[in-house]
């Protein structure tokens, strides 16, 4: 199962890249702070970007890098265009090209991980860049999509928002190794409140706001199976909590065969009819969210 996870998600990136062609690109920054794990940090600045911009962190699937993420998605173009924010594309130091979405380190706050490692990156881009520390933003796609639920659990202080495309709930491959067969296959359920426990167990005592979330899965994704797409909506609604019944539903949205539910204004759940574990990356969408557009 590991391996057809690599090999369904590569297929789909190999297709886009060279896709979105950006004016620049990307540059890697060393020692940018704490990083137990050896994550690389690369970073799209685009010529002009305002003062005190905005920062999305934008990070990989497995078998992915960080350039592979800025050839394949559109999100360096778009800050060309907009020049409102700058784009941080984490790379993961795992050989298979995954995130530590599974260690109890890297699911709670200041634990250590891969999880700290990109906050590390943050705070550089803050400090040295002149990034609006409330205008922090994070996506992801499949492995990617998991740490951005990691984050938002571990590190809610740090992000405003966050898009997950294809991933899986907060703690849902917390265990010993890499991969966790049981949530993969769609084995794992629990209640809303016990989800909703485990955000909240990334960082104890936290009694903010967390990241206004959206989720989005394909419904024939066989790689991380659907079943994860309900139990993630049973985790966020919880968090933030928001009921199930009386959401409101947009069809078609933001394609033909999607449909949106909106649970509330932090947290939204996109569901894409007959699509896979190669769920194109809705960039404008994900900005829209974010506010940057």
């Amino acid at each position: 199962m590991f391996h057809s996870f690599l090999k369904v998600v590569t297929l789909s990136v190999f297709a886009v890249v060279g896709a979105f062609a950006a004016a620049g690109q990307i540059q890697q920054v060393s020692n940018y702070g704490t990083n137990p794990t050896g994550v690389q940090m690369w970073v799209y600045r685009p010529s002009g970007v305002v003062a005190n911009p905005a920062l999305i962190v934008a990070m990989h699937y497995c078998t992915g890098t960080a350039q592979a993420y800025f050839s394949g998605t559109q999100y360096a173009n778009l800050a060309d265009q907009l020049k409102s924010f700058i784009v941080i594309y984490p790379d993961a130091p795992d050989s298979g090209g995954c995130w530590d979405v599974h260690s109890t380190g890297t699911l709670t706050h200041n634990g250590g991980g891969d999880s700290i490692a990109i906050v590390s990156q943050v705070k550089y881009a803050i400090t040295n860049y002149g990034v609006n520390a409330s205008r922090v933003y994070m996506t992801g796609t499949s492995s990617g999509a998991m740490m951005t639920n990691v984050l938002a659990g571990a590190y809610p202080d740090v992000f405003a928002a966050g898009a997950a495309f294809a991933g899986v709930p907060y703690g849902c491959f917390a265990g010993s190794g890499m991969w966790n067969n049981a949530c993969a296959n769609g084995q794992t359920t629990k209640t809303a409140q016990q989800w909703g426990d485990q955000v909240r167990s990334g960082y104890p005592g936290y009694n903010g706001t967390y990241p206004k979330l959206q989720i989005w899965q394909g419904t024939a994704d066989t790689t991380l199976n659907y079943h994860n797409f309900a139990e993630g909506v049973k985790q966020w609604t919880n968090v933030f909590g928001y009921s199930t019944t009386g959401a409101t539903v947009q069809t078609n949205s933001p394609l033909n065969g999607w449909t949106r539910t909106i649970y509330g204004p932090n947290f939204q759940a996109i569901s894409a009819q007959g699509v896979d574990h190669n769920i194109p990356v809705q960039a404008n969408d994900v900005l829209t969210w974010f506010g940057l557009r």
